[in-house]
């Protein structure tokens, strides 16, 4: 700038902008325990995982490897193994020995095999047992079998227990085994549907068809000689230990054990001849 012949050199003056006003940013901290999704960087040549996804890949590679085992180890059946891990064999059925001392009994005492029924003469199921096997089987194994009879008069059954005292004291005058037959044979009387029970003259009637001492046989009878006795055959029957698969060893009639093999019911002759055969072919 000239003033007077003079040069004058003014001073510059830049005006600042005012700064702007920044909001202040808050430093981004992403915390350590918070896996965020993202996609995974890739590098040539490297691959990068984040410790998340590492361990999750690493959780099926063991869930795969489990799998292939199982499937080796059990085989190609799955629900056959299933079967074979919760099946398990069923415990051994007990092996009874009992008391036959004193009981009557028939055949040779000492035959191969002993058979024990615990009956009572008016149950419905011992009468068809009876009728269908017991004879059959004592002929299928002639001398082979001792057969030997115990007593269990059920409470129910209003005329079990003088049937029982009537065929002990005709066994006084060695007719049990007849007399047994009889009151079997008779069953429908001992059973009836009216529920009646039998008076002294059907036992003596039953007596005198045998030809025993009709006196005799109603004195032991109305004296109740065998009463304690076939009370004690039952409470000897209810004292038994159960079997192995918590059945009673006497939980009804008709019961038996043969070679104290315990069948309890009315079991047809085969399953009593699979146990005899299995006996006797150990005694060979």
């Amino acid at each position: 700038m000239s003033f007077g012949g003079m040069t004058y050199a003014l001073p510059v003056i830049i005006l600042a902008m005012p700064p702007r006003k920044t909001k202040p940013i808050a430093p981004v901290v992403e915390p350590e325990d918070v896996p965020i999704e993202q996609e995974p960087i890739i590098q040539e040549g490297t691959f990068t995982f984040k410790r998340s996804h590492f361990y999750a890949v690493v959780t099926v590679l063991a869930f795969a490897v489990g799998i292939l085992v199982g499937y080796v180890a059990w085989g190609y059946n799955t629900q056959t193994a299933q079967a074979i891990v919760l099946t398990a064999p069923p415990p051994e059925p007990r092996l009874y020995t009992i008391d036959t001392k004193g009981y009557p009994s028939l055949g040779p005492a000492d035959a191969p095999i002993e058979i024990v029924e615990f009956s009572d003469y008016q149950c419905p199921y011992c009468y068809r047992w009876h009728i269908q096997v017991y004879q059959a089987l004592l002929e299928a194994y002639p001398g082979k079998i001792k057969f030997v009879y115990r007593n269990f008069p059920l409470s129910f059954h209003q005329n079990a227990l003088a049937s029982a005292e009537a065929a002990l004291c005709a066994g006084d005058q060695n007719a049990y085994w007849k007399f047994h037959d009889v009151l079997f044979d008779n069953q429908a009387s001992l059973n009836n549907q009216a529920g009646t029970v039998l008076d002294q003259a059907t036992y003596n009637g039953y007596a005198g068809q045998l030809g025993l001492d009709v006196t005799s046989f109603e004195e032991c009878m109305t004296s109740h000689k065998y009463r304690q006795f076939i009370q004690d055959d039952a409470s000897y029957a209810g004292n038994l230990p159960a079997d192995t698969n918590g059945e009673a060893a006497v939980g009804g009639t008709p019961t038996f054990f043969v070679n104290g093999h315990r069948l309890g019911g009315a079991y047809p002759i085969e399953y009593f001849k699979e146990i005899i055969d299995a006996e006797l072919a150990k005694s060979n």
